[in-house]
């Protein structure tokens, strides 16, 4: 594996290498299972697999965790090379952003709700820094976890409206033993936030359980009841707890049990922001985006 941490460089290094397809797998490191389940599913489809580590400071608003967000890049380097990785970018935030950006990415709509609506400005960093590594990787195939639904959406949708010659791979979220989502931000969590934390999990199941039975009337119930399954933790403070279309992210119509639906939460616990979801298809089954 080579770490390289200029475009320059990253766009030679391809050129000569690579005569097949590119799988290209973008993280901010302090890498998990999770993005190296992304890596294996890389390796299995593309010829060459670039993975990027950047912290984007777009996508941070004020008062959020840029400063305290987890960095250990020799670890992350070793993790990246045992998975089989070929090319790991590691630009710097001047390499990124060498002056002011005067261009974003802007993707409306799918973007105005649950995490757009309570981090805004969050999604427009969000597809400006992946638009940027599109072209700078000039990816085939290109590898994102469905933990972050909305993210998947959004992305899909600008590649879509932008022509993008290359194809959104969304790919199952993956869980610690437990069930709770991994992510690289549950190291902020103390033992009893991780023990509370424990609830969103359970809730998303028992509203997969509830589903196939039939026992939600309405898209309204079906988030109350989610709220206050979640709201049984102490420590538990929710930001959204929403049931809405998938992908389009929209309220439910009067012929919601037929449509693709997401049940997205995103909820604090302490100083630590977690984000789940579970998506229910139109036939009372669970999607096979989720596992």
């Amino acid at each position: 594996m080579k770490t390289i941490e200029t475009i320059h460089a990253l766009r030679t290094a391809l050129k000569s290498r690579c005569q097949g397809t590119i799988g290209f797998v973008p993280t901010m490191g302090y890498l998990h299972q999770g993005h190296l389940s992304l890596v294996e599913r890389a390796k299995q489809e593309c010829d060459t697999v670039v993975m990027s580590i950047f912290v984007n400071p777009l996508q941070f608003g004020p008062g959020e965790d840029l400063d305290r967000y987890p960095r250990d890049l020799k670890r992350d380097q070793a993790l990246a090379e045992a998975a089989g990785v070929d090319f790991l970018f590691h630009p710097s935030v001047s390499e990124m952003y060498p002056t002011e950006p005067l261009t974003q990415v802007h993707v409306e709509k799918v973007t105005e709700r649950l995490c757009g609506a309570s981090r805004p400005g969050h999604f427009a960093g969000v597809a400006t820094v992946v638009t940027k590594l599109f072209h700078i990787v000039a990816p085939d195939r290109a590898y994102f976890g469905m933990k972050d639904a909305q993210q998947v959406a959004v992305i899909e949708q600008m590649v879509h409206d932008l022509h993008f010659p290359v194809t959104i791979v969304p790919c199952p979220t993956v869980r610690e033993p437990d069930g709770l989502a991994l992510s690289s931000r549950n190291v902020y969590l103390s033992p009893e936030e991780r023990e509370q934390a424990l609830v969103i999990n359970r809730t998303l199941r028992e509203v997969e359980q509830k589903w196939t039975q039939g026992h939600f009337t309405s898209a309204d119930e079906l988030a109350q009841f989610v709220r206050e399954r979640i709201q049984t933790a102490p420590l538990a403070d929710i930001d959204y707890a929403e049931v809405l279309t998938y992908p389009r992210l929209e309220k439910p119509g009067a012929a919601w049990k037929e449509q693709r639906l997401i049940v997205a939460v995103a909820v604090r616990f302490g100083k630590t922001r977690l984000i789940d979801n579970v998506l229910l298809d139109g036939r009372g089954e669970k999607s096979c985006s989720e596992q």
